[in-house]
Order: structure tokens, then sequence, then C-alpha cells
């Protein structure tokens, strides 16, 4: 994967960035209406993904669709890679840049159900967003909403289209709670078949079974 790149590259739909859905373009024009400054809408795109699409691990992750933008939107629900694609989709179809980035990263508060399913707290190709405003990329990260924040006692993150949104080290409680092990770069398309293969290797357990139906963060 590769960062580089000028911003009118990641404008245009690809596979899993689906910009172009129709129910894409309709989301990005109902947060964004109104607003003409960019960095207002890449805020008001991050918090609508964020809280308006719930957050679970527990996907079919063998499924293209699992990753794809314009179905974690139909769902209503879906893991970091999808919801970052999600608001990827949405800032290139209100016209601001956008691209998927990755990172390797440890949650030192997993859950119990989910350390068992992974055998492991190190989560491979977290996904997270990066936005072209106000003349630069920053980092944007709406994996978790705030309802799932809440039951957690994890601080929501926010973002104000300035500064990079990642992860806290610490959550609410002074607990550890994420920390980034290898930064994997951006590019402009999900690369899903590397995602599936890491996570088969990786996570035989996860993706073997079944999606789990219960809301996650319900185990705790």
């Amino acid at each position: 994967m590769s960062d580089r790149g000028d911003p009118p590259e990641y404008l245009a739909a690809t596979p899993f960035v689906d910009s172009d859905a129709p129910a894409v373009v309709a989301f990005a024009a109902r947060v964004c209406a109104g607003e003409a400054d960019d960095t207002a809408r890449a805020v008001r795109l991050y918090q609508a993904v964020r809280d308006g699409i719930a957050y679970t691990p527990y996907c079919d992750f063998r499924s293209p669709d699992t990753y794809r933008a314009s179905a974690c939107l139909a769902r209503g629900s879906g893991f970091c890679v999808a919801k970052a694609a999600l608001l990827a989709a949405a800032a290139r179809a209100a016209g601001i840049p956008a691209r998927v980035g990755f990172a390797d990263v440890r949650n030192h508060l997993c859950t119990p159900r989910l350390r068992a399913l992974m055998g492991t707290d190190l989560f491979y190709f977290h996904g997270y967003t990066e936005l072209h405003v106000g003349g630069r990329w920053v980092k944007a990260t709406p994996a978790f909403d705030r309802a799932l924040c809440e039951r957690f006692g994890v601080l929501p993150l926010e973002f104000d289209g300035r500064s990079d949104s990642l992860f806290h080290p610490y959550d609410a409680a002074g607990r550890r709670h994420m920390e980034y092990v290898r930064h994997r770069g951006a590019s402009a398309d999900v690369p899903v078949a590397e995602i599936v293969a890491t996570f088969e290797r990786e996570y035989p357990g996860l993706v073997a079974g079944r999606p789990v139906d219960a809301p996650f963060g319900s185990e705790t």
C-alpha cells in the first residue's frame, strides 16, 4: 500500500470505497446539507459514521460486503475497516479527497469473548480514514460509536478536522487501552484479499465462526 499521491486521486469511486453508490451519495448530501466549508463537512461526516453506524467485530470476514462502504451503510453496523471505508466514501461523495489507512493495534481492553475467538489482543489491519482538508491529510477513526464507548467507559474519539484523531492509549479510568504496534500506510481502496488472508492465518477461530447476533460489548 502507498500513502503517496495527489489528493484528486482519492476522489474516484473504488470497489469497496464505493462513493458513487446512490445510498452513499444521498447519505453524504443529507449530512453535509447547508454547510460549504470542507472541514466542517468532514467533521459532520465523521460524527455521522461514528455514532450512526454501530461498531461490531462479529462479521463474516470472508464476505466482500463486510468491507464495502455501501453495504456497511445499509446494515447500519460494521467493524473498523468497513466504517473507515464508509467515511472515506461519504467524504469522496462530498468532494473531499479521502483514503483508508491501516495499523496493527493491541487492545488492552479486549473483551473475553473476542479474545477467545481471536486468540490474541492484537488486531491486524485496524482501519481508519485519512481526509484531505485544510490543505493537509488528517487521520480520523470513526470505529467506536458513542453508545459503545459509554458501555466500556472509554472516551469517545473526537475529530475537529484539523488534527489526527487516533485511539486513546488509556481509558477514562486510566487503564491501558489501545497501543499502536505497526502503521501500514494508506490506500485508495480496501485491500480485502490481503486482509482476509491475514485474518484466516491469525484468527482462524474468528473467521470460521458464525457472526454473533448479540451487540458487541453485551458480554461485558
